[in-house]
């Protein structure tokens, strides 16, 4: 018998029962700040770690932050010292004396909190939501003997994580090389070779039915349309004829909440009947298909030249934005679209070495992924202590 299993029969031999996680918490809710640089004392967290610098700080206790919004929403992950919390984030402080930080971390982690996001444009997450949803809640001593269990198995991969996070930044690397060129390879504003077409917004009930719909998310995960697009809309005719996506055409997303992630791109290599796209996204459809390579397009706006054009000119508030006449100014340069080509295999090989989940790094760090989740959701469930079985709308 293992000390997790002496605790359990000792600590509740009859189950664990569920609480609220408002229940179990001191507090839920968002942050404030709005304003960020990029230097100063203190970090600012938003949904995806740090985002800027701040002279000054707000919080000064450990906690959880969830991204509450955009592609990331559900997003979890831990902070402490001094620090500011942007206001696309939730911060949730646990109550220490019944719920220990660390497990809550794993806990809410396992719950894969993306899947009840609301939103078909832009997926959220509200503090209501969240301190209405059920855990299991053994008593401390089992939560900190799970803690210290899954801590070892974090660390198995920490070595492969460093060495393919060194793989994706030589990657980076190439791809900024071989997207600049010579005073022999003009520079061509997007607007000469692009027309921009904004996406479609709906009310909130329109989505998870319908017709194809590409998602805000969609776009900012993949370099290409996957071969079938998942997400749903109910659109009209004139809606799909007029938001259509077609082979050739590229799609940015137009808002972030850093300039890091501003104008993620995907691009289109066949036609989607029916499809449309989000509101949250830009269409491009070139003039002349001829003349460019949508995948040259899609590895452009995703490297540092794109990055540096845009650092001067985004549009910064509480999220940074692209409009038109900022995109389409932008200037890519423009060799024959047979060099398109060889660049976009080069590329495309480089991606497959450091995101391919098949082969190499990626694939074992996929395999220990998998074997750490299974015991975490091992470790995560216990014997109930009634036999009353959770309400959906719990957690809806």
């Amino acid at each position: 018998m293992t000390k997790l299993d002496r605790l359990i029969a000792e600590l509740c031999p009859d189950g664990v029962e569920y609480v609220s996680l408002g229940d179990a918490c001191k507090n839920i809710y968002s942050g404030k700040n709005k304003q960020r640089s990029d230097s100063g004392k203190y970090c600012i967290y938003g949904s995806t770690g740090i985002i800027g610098y701040s002279d000054t700080f707000v919080y000064e206790h450990d906690a959880i932050l969830i991204a509450r919004v955009g592609a990331n929403c559900g997003y979890v992950h831990l902070t402490a010292g001094c620090y500011d919390v942007s206001d696309n984030t939730l911060i949730i402080e646990p109550n220490e004396n019944m719920y220990d930080l660390k497990f809550a971390y794993y806990q809410l982690t396992n719950m894969n909190l993306n899947q009840y996001a609301k939103g078909g444009g832009q997926p959220l997450i509200t503090a209501g939501q969240l301190k209405a949803f059920e855990i299991t809640l053994p008593p401390l001593p089992i939560q900190q003997e799970i803690v210290r269990i899954l801590d070892k198995f974090t660390e198995l991969t920490t070595e492969l994580t460093t060495e393919l996070t060194a793989r994706k930044r030589q990657y980076e690397y190439y791809r900024n090389e071989l997207l600049t060129f010579g005073d022999d390879v003009p520079m061509v504003p997007i607007g000469n070779i692009y027309n921009s077409s904004s996406g479609l917004s709906k009310s909130a009930n329109e989505f998870g039915f319908g017709s194809p719909f590409l998602s805000f998310k969609t776009v900012f995960n993949n370099l290409t349309i996957p071969d079938e697009i998942l997400d749903l809309a109910n659109t009209t005719e004139k809606e799909q004829h007029s938001h259509s996506i077609l082979k050739g055409d590229v799609f940015i997303t137009r808002t972030s909440e850093t300039l890091d992630e501003l104008g993620m791109s995907c691009a289109a290599l066949k036609d989607y009947p029916k499809a449309t796209f989000s509101g949250f996204t830009k269409r491009l459809r070139p003039k002349n298909a001829a003349a460019i390579d949508p995948r040259y397009t899609a590895y452009f706006f995703r490297s540092a030249l794109f990055r540096k054009q845009i650092s001067n000119m985004a549009v910064l508030s509480t999220r940074t934005s692209l409009n038109d006449s900022i995109l389409l100014s932008i200037r890519i340069p423009l060799p024959p679209l047979d060099k398109q080509t060889r660049i976009v295999a080069i590329l495309d090989r480089f991606d497959a070495l450091t995101n391919d989940i098949t082969n190499g790094l990626p694939a074992e760090i996929e395999a220990r992924r998998k074997q750490y989740e299974y015991y975490r959701d091992k470790l995560l469930t216990f014997p109930l202590r009634h036999c009353e079985e959770r309400s959906d709308e719990a957690i809806q």
